[in-house]
């Protein structure tokens, strides 16, 4: 019987060959924490009896939940991942660099064939570049910190075979809110979530780590993606280290194959407060909006800003509306600047935060609504107070129809402004 992509990353890491369902203890590849984990990793590293990381250079702290430091608290943490990263010697990304899952595969820590943990549950987006990449706790973090190792149940896959392409005014987001509406929440829970098809390969590698940074959204332990010549392209110029991308078998067994044809899928969105309550633009038009956010390790690469400054460009932000935007990292940012993509957003009316988790974390105080405040937002979460105040209305959405519902002052259909 053929393997999985998450049987075989496993199985190599693991030294032989597994099958869904068995434990494993596997060694890591990358390691990565970030600053909103309570307690700190490296804090439980240090109650373990840690005296320095099994490897300093497959270890990474970041800074972007709180990177403006809007507290004592949060200052005094950041304080302790600078001095634990400058006594060991491990990576640290400072505030501003920007999200853990941009600067993680942006940086070439993640590769096609490895396996990565990080203390959040959107580590999984690391699965569009081929890697299998889960979130863990600190204490599982703390153990693999010391081991260079952690334990694994390895999961079913579920294969999704997206067929067609992607009609014009919808992206990979509307897409992958398309799809969690179809098998729920929880519909792949504790499963590996598996991307194929003429869609995916459409579809930029920006465009695809979207799609797999919401897979935990469904309950999945990983989203995986074959790697192309897209994602080789993409990987190469980011590390000189070698990889090895992995394929499913053609014989490989999994848990369940869903067909979709994504070329009658439009614009969608997720209504608050769950993000499987999905349902076209068309039955949402017309809500008010007081805030519209294009922020997110989900929706805030230089793609995304780029499709939203082309429906701002020239118009300006409806008044009883406010535009937060914040981009993925600082290269990111620096980009978006140089091709006047973020003087777009300013002079349309938008406001530019600090590259990281501001306006989807709602500890970062950046763009934190008020009550009744209905919000349209590129981020992955639509949970009541996510954004800090949970007096507040969450609806998930693509950038495109974010820039347009900023507009229009409600939830608009961005196809009219293509």
């Amino acid at each position: 019987m053929g393997k999985t992509i998450a049987e075989k990353i496993l199985g190599s890491h693991a030294g032989k060959a597994v099958s869904a369902g068995e434990i494993v203890i596997a060694d890591l590849d990358f390691l990565m924490s970030h600053d909103a984990n309570r307690p700190l990793s490296i804090q439980v590293f240090q109650e373990m009896g840690g005296k320095k990381p099994f490897d300093p250079k497959k270890f990474a702290l970041i800074i972007d939940h709180y990177p403006t430091s809007p507290t004592a608290v949060s200052a005094n943490i950041n304080k302790m991942m600078r001095e634990f990263a400058r006594e060991h010697g491990c990576f640290m990304y400072e505030a501003g660099e920007g999200s853990c899952h941009q600067i993680v595969p942006e940086r070439g820590h993640a590769l096609p064939g490895e396996l990565v943990i990080g203390t959040d549950s959107h580590t999984c987006t690391y699965g569009a570049i081929n890697c299998f990449s889960s979130g863990v706790g600190s204490s599982d973090l703390a153990a693999a910190l010391i081991s260079g190792k952690l334990w694994f149940k390895v999961p079913e896959t579920i294969r999704f075979v997206l067929n067609g392409r992607l009609p014009k005014g919808a992206y990979s987001k509307d897409l992958m809110l398309y799809l969690i509406g179809s098998v729920t929440a929880d519909g792949a829970t504790y499963k590996a979530a598996e991307y194929v098809g003429e869609a995916i390969a459409e579809l930029s590698v920006d465009a695809r780590f979207t799609i797999s940074n919401m897979a935990v959204e469904m309950g999945a332990k990983a989203g995986l993606m074959e790697a192309d010549a897209k994602t080789l392209e993409w990987v190469k110029g980011r590390t000189t280290r070698s990889f090895s991308p992995v394929f499913s078998d053609p014989d490989a067994r999994f848990a369940d194959v869903l067909e979709y044809d994504v070329s009658k899928i439009g614009p969608q969105v997720a209504r608050p407060h769950q993000v499987d309550k999905v349902v076209p633009v068309e039955e949402v038009l017309g809500t008010p909006v007081q805030q519209a956010n294009i922020v997110a390790c989900t929706n805030s690469r230089l793609e995304d800003l780029e499709i939203a400054a082309a429906i701002l460009e020239g118009r300006k932000v409806h008044p009883d509306t406010r535009l937060y935007v914040v981009p993925a990292s600082k290269r990111v940012y620096l980009e978006a600047l140089k091709r006047g993509i973020l003087r777009t957003i300013v002079e349309a009316g938008g406001m530019v935060g600090t590259p990281g988790c501001g306006g989807c974390s709602g500890g970062s105080c950046f763009g934190v609504p008020a009550d009744g405040d209905n919000v349209i937002t590129t981020a992955n979460r639509n949970f009541r107070g996510r954004t800090a105040n949970p007096e507040a209305f969450l609806y998930l959405a693509s950038p495109a129809t974010v820039a347009a519902s900023a507009l229009e002052g409600k939830i608009a259909d961005p196809r009219r402004y293509l």
